[in-house]
């Protein structure tokens, strides 16, 4: 079998993959199969170059296919090495999302702010990943409900937490 329909499939390949990841997003970036380097992203990136690699030392040089082959697979380690080090593993380490949905907020732990009347609204802020939010509430037993009591969120209707002191 001919190295150049090896090193063109590829090349292809890595291609098409880079704009599938384009069109249905990077979910692949999440993916952990175990050993930190053998990652998704890594992985074609180094099949990709391994294709580009071969083509380019088998016919612009005068390496024999073996000496081709094994220049693309050094080149595709190395690429793949720069890869994991230069984005992979720093993207593990990005800050994630501070938004949050109210819904995401049932069964949370709060502090009430503004006290909460038996039959009207009030204000309990709730710790969160980015910090605190305060939200408007309401009693969920309809009982009064004074400033500094803890409240837990029972639910959530019309953007207004209902809140319980039990």
């Amino acid at each position: 079998m001919d190295l150049h329909i090896i090193f063109w499939g590829c090349l292809a390949g890595g291609f098409l993959f880079a704009i599938v990841m384009l069109l249905i997003g990077d979910g692949l970036m999440d993916v952990d199969i175990g050993i930190p380097a053998i990652h998704p992203v890594t992985l074609i990136g180094a099949i990709t170059v391994f294709g580009g690699a071969g083509l380019i030392l088998s016919q612009a040089t005068s390496l024999s296919s073996i000496a081709s082959l094994a220049g693309a697979l050094i080149l595709a380690v190395i690429s793949s090495i720069l890869l994991y080090i230069g984005i992979v593993r720093p993207s593990k380490f990005a800050e994630n999302s501070t938004g949050f949905r109210l819904a995401d907020l049932r069964g949370k732990k709060g502090e009430v702010t503004v006290t909460i009347p038996s039959h009207g609204f009030g204000e309990v802020m709730i710790l969160t990943a980015a910090g605190q939010t305060n939200q408007i509430a309401a009693s969920y037993e309809q009982t009064e409900i004074p400033m500094g009591s803890t409240v837990i969120v029972i639910d959530v209707k019309d953007q207004v937490l209902y809140v319980s002191s039990r």
